[in-house]
């Protein structure tokens, strides 16, 4: 943000107040990178976890009008290599579970799932899931083992913004850049240092669409062995993964057909 960017003279004081305040901030590069690496050792030593999130994807239209996306659910995770991940939104409601020997993505929108052979652990579950269906776990990059290894691997500048405060709880507000994005994590203080909210910007577009992820009721300890288990509904079909094509945005949307 700069002065620039404030069209009015109040405002501008303002922007450049803060503009110095962010400066200020980028000098406390290692401590950005402590903070996250405590938050991915603190998450990867919970043997079993649930959590629940609100995501948002932006989208820009031919006409550069940028169109949000919005989606909930769920993920329960029992290490090394259970979880079910829930996602409803406007344009899909979809689940995915592995209970440990089989994986199950089930569209119940339109009464189809696939299965796949699991892999050994959730960090391979992840890659396999990317690569047969394109299909991704939200906060998966959070939850892995390898967390801060995947995250930290290509960033180029770090920060410690400051404080914040998402869903009434006081967090240490990080900010790093990448080659191709600019992303922000939110990670609650205090002896539970939780990923409460996540922002990843992308920088291969002018008009920088965003991804939000907002993480909510953490809880650790047994999920419960039925929580992976998967029974096919009364009419449902079978189908090859690769047939599904399960996303946030529709389709069929015209974003620059309407005015």
């Amino acid at each position: 943000m700069t002065k620039a960017s404030c069209s009015w003279s109040v405002l501008g004081g303002l922007c450049l107040t803060v503009a110095v305040a962010v400066g200020t901030a980028q000098a406390e590069d290692g401590s950005a990178l402590n903070i996250l690496k405590t938050m991915t050792e603190y998450v990867s030593k919970q043997g079993s976890l649930s959590v629940k999130y609100d995501s948002d994807v932006e989208v820009v239209s031919p006409s550069l009008q940028k169109i949000q996306f919005s989606a909930s659910g769920e993920v329960s995770l029992s290490r090394p290599d259970k979880f079910r991940a829930t996602r409803t939104g406007g344009y899909a409601d979809v689940e995915i579970i592995s209970d440990g020997s089989t994986v199950t993505v089930h569209d119940r929108d339109a009464k189809r799932f696939a299965q796949i052979a699991a892999a050994a652990d959730f960090d391979k579950l992840v890659e396999k899931l990317r690569a047969d269906s394109i299909l991704e776990i939200p906060g998966a990059d959070l939850l892995a083992s390898n967390a801060f290894e995947a995250l930290s691997s290509e960033v180029l500048e770090s920060k410690v913004v400051g404080s914040g405060i998402v869903d009434g709880v006081l967090c240490d507000h990080l900010a790093f850049r990448n080659a191709e994005t600019d992303w922000q994590i939110w990670i609650e203080t205090g002896e539970r240092p939780l990923p409460r909210k996540y922002v990843i910007t992308s920088k291969t577009f002018v008009t920088a669409p965003q991804y939000s992820l907002r993480l909510r009721d953490w809880k650790a300890g047994d999920v419960g062995g039925k929580a992976f288990e998967f029974a096919p509904p009364s009419g449902s079909t079978r189908v090859e993964i690769a047939t599904l094509r399960i996303d946030e945005i529709p389709a069929n949307s015209h974003l620059g057909a309407q005015k």
